[in-house]
């Protein structure tokens, strides 16, 4: 029996005297909406006499034990068919879901897959659309249609060697320290295989520690995708040892170079507040007082950044900034808690351009953000070596543009960044 109501409409069960198994077609708010549409017309139609007479069943008791069965049976938005495979997941899209995404819808309802993993499946053809395959996660829904999703296996992800060409700022017997470029990953991970430092190395036929991860050969710390700047790469085990122990004893001084929105009040400052998962949009990190609602963050690590105000630049500062701990994303997100977000850094805060007065500056396509110098104790000999990694050109290049449009003399500048450039 068909029962409308609203814009939706539940399809309940023949054969059955009282339509205590309801067939899962809609969405859970769907069916419950339509259930409370229409109490009366479906007590009316659907329960016998007898029932009323001789069962004791009441129209407000049925209705509560229809939308119990209907909670017991439903996940939001449950598979079409419970008799699919495994490996395939058939959703239905009410008409409330009108204009939401694919992939966030998919996302959505298959909680076991990440964002990252919906957007795999739709590139090899394995989301589709009413039996089409889905040739976008942008594409928006309308309402109605039938989203299969066939969950496939992924395949090993190795570290394979490929030609890249590295710029290399030091190298001995024990280790290797290279000038990361911006755009690139250091190691490979899920949807990211290729490109990456660890697969430069190895191109190179670089001899590295095989102690941690076997994607991570050599690595003993990273630096952000969008972050460029000095990366130290352990060569052997007894290396790799040494130098994770001093990571954790903080023993590595860390320098970088950042630009942020905004005018610090202050010459210099410390920022000592903990980071963890952001607990709502789980690809950041946050700071207790930045988490939303005041909800908990899970894990907090105490973290510690001190900064230094280089120059002022209009509506933003230069600062040199000294990473004493390094948590994930950790000068990003204590900038942001500051609400002082690097430029560029839209993932937390930032404007994706930058306005001067009524000038409005070209994105800059990457986060302001620059590992400008490591020191560091040799792991055999023990003697202090410090490298540097120079301000990159399209760092420096977006500084002129800035100075250009505030009508700053470049030479202010650069005197500020001495030893950087």
């Amino acid at each position: 029996m068909h029962v409308m109501g609203g814009c939706t409409r539940c399809i309940l069960d023949p054969s059955s005297p009282i339509p205590y198994s309801l067939s899962p077609l809609y969405s859970y708010s769907c069916a419950l909406f339509c259930i409370t549409d229409n109490a009366q017309l479906l007590w009316n139609q659907t329960v016998p006499h007898s029932f009323r007479r001789d069962g004791g069943c009441t129209p407000s008791c049925f209705i509560q034990d229809l939308r119990s069965l209907i909670t017991d049976r439903f996940h939001y938005n449950l598979s079409v068919s419970s008799t699919a495979p495994a490996n395939r997941r058939e959703l239905l899209a009410c008409a409330t879901d009108s204009g939401t995404r694919l992939d966030r819808f998919v996302a959505a309802h298959c909680p076991e897959l990440s964002r990252t993993r919906v957007q795999e499946l739709i590139d090899s053809g394995n989301v589709l659309i009413d039996g089409s395959a889905a040739k976008k996660g942008a594409a928006k829904l309308r309402g109605g249609e039938k989203i299969t999703v066939e969950v496939t296996e992924r395949p090993a992800i190795v570290a394979a060697a490929e030609a890249i060409p590295l710029d290399v700022l030091y190298e001995d017997d024990d280790v290797i320290a290279i000038n990361k470029a911006a755009g690139m990953t250091v190691h490979a991970g899920a949807g990211n295989i290729s490109g990456t430092l660890v697969n430069a190395l190895l191109g190179r036929g670089q001899s590295l520690s095989q102690s941690g991860d076997p994607l991570r050969p050599g690595i003993v710390h990273r630096l952000d995708k969008e972050t460029s700047g000095v990366i130290l790469v352990a060569k052997n085990d007894a290396a790799h040892a040494k130098l994770g122990e001093a990571f954790r004893q903080r023993a590595i001084k860390k320098t970088y170079i950042a630009l942020v929105q905004g005018v610090l009040g202050e010459k210099s400052g410390r920022i000592e507040l903990a980071i963890g998962r952001d607990p709502i949009h789980r690809t950041r990190m946050t700071t207790q007082r930045k988490s939303w609602h005041g909800e908990a963050i899970a894990n907090p690590r105490e973290a510690r950044t001190d900064w230094k105000a280089l120059a002022k630049i209009d509506s933003t500062t230069l600062v040199e900034v000294q990473l004493h701990t390094g948590r994930t994303h950790q000068i990003r997100v204590h900038f942001s808690a500051l609400k002082h977000p690097v430029v560029g850094d839209t993932l937390y805060g930032a404007a994706s351009e930058l306005r001067i007065g009524k000038l409005s500056l070209p994105p800059l396509g990457r986060n302001f953000l620059h590992a400008a110098k490591l020191g560091f104790a040799q792991p055999r000999s023990g003697a202090w070596i410090e490298v540097r990694a120079v301000l990159p050109g399209e760092l420096r290049d977006y500084l002129q543009k800035l100075c250009d449009a505030a009508g700053e003399p470049q030479s202010r500048i650069d005197a500020a960044l001495a030893g950087y450039l």
